[in-house]
């Protein structure tokens, strides 16, 4: 299946309610707890948001087994900031995955990369996995990142993964499942990030279309 590109008219027409969520305003959604072809969003913030890096910290190594692949295609920008944007975007979502396989709901980097609603519901994403004994296999390509600034320290990373290549492993049983036929593969990543005080671009919202891409 052809992946189509998110426009910057898609991006800015949903910038600005990421930006209301991420300086504190509210909706009406938690992270979905849900397996192969699982939402990602942050709407309903309930845990405390994680502290921001000292400054000059290192950013954390976040590791991958062969069993997983992350292809992060086209990844690049002339623009330093945001490429800048887009890196700590990147180990974000290589967080999260990294987490799962791992069975570390609680990854420091994971909470590293992450604040505001973000966090929690980051973790509850995660749980919804460990809590099965599931990990993952596979292969998850990563694309099309658009990035939008709202200010100084405040932007959206839009991007899309396509998840038509991985997969679902017990870890007791060794069953695998892939993402089911009535479920679309792809899916658009729509996240809010800020600029901590140590330069990190730190995701504070995620939402998630099935088939936005």
């Amino acid at each position: 299946m052809a992946r189509r590109t998110p426009t910057i008219a898609a991006a800015l027409a949903v910038s600005a309610a990421l930006l209301l969520t991420a300086c504190g305003g509210s909706s009406n959604d938690a992270s979905k707890d849900k397996i192969k072809g699982a939402d990602e969003s942050t709407k309903n913030p309930s845990a405390s948001a994680s502290t921001s890096a000292a400054p000059g910290a290192a950013r954390p190594e976040i590791k991958l087994p062969a069993s997983f692949e992350m292809n992060f295609e086209n990844w690049t920008n002339s623009d330093a900031e945001k490429q800048a944007v887009m890196n700590d975007g990147k180990e974000r979502l290589r967080a999260v995955h990294a987490a799962i396989v791992n069975n570390d709901p609680s990854s420091g980097s994971l909470a590293f990369y992450s604040s505001s609603s973000a966090l929690s519901t980051g973790q509850t994403y995660v749980k919804g996995y460990t809590s099965k004994n599931l990990t993952l296999i596979g292969k998850a390509t990563i694309t099309n990142p658009v990035v939008t600034f709202l200010s100084k320290k405040r932007a959206t990373l839009f991007y899309c993964m396509d998840e038509s290549k991985g997969y679902t492993k017990d870890r007791k049983t060794g069953e695998t499942q892939g993402t089911p036929k009535s479920i679309n593969p792809h899916e658009l990543y729509m996240t809010s990030v800020a600029k901590t005080e140590a330069g990190v671009w730190k995701t504070m919202t995620v939402e998630t279309k099935r088939g936005g891409c």
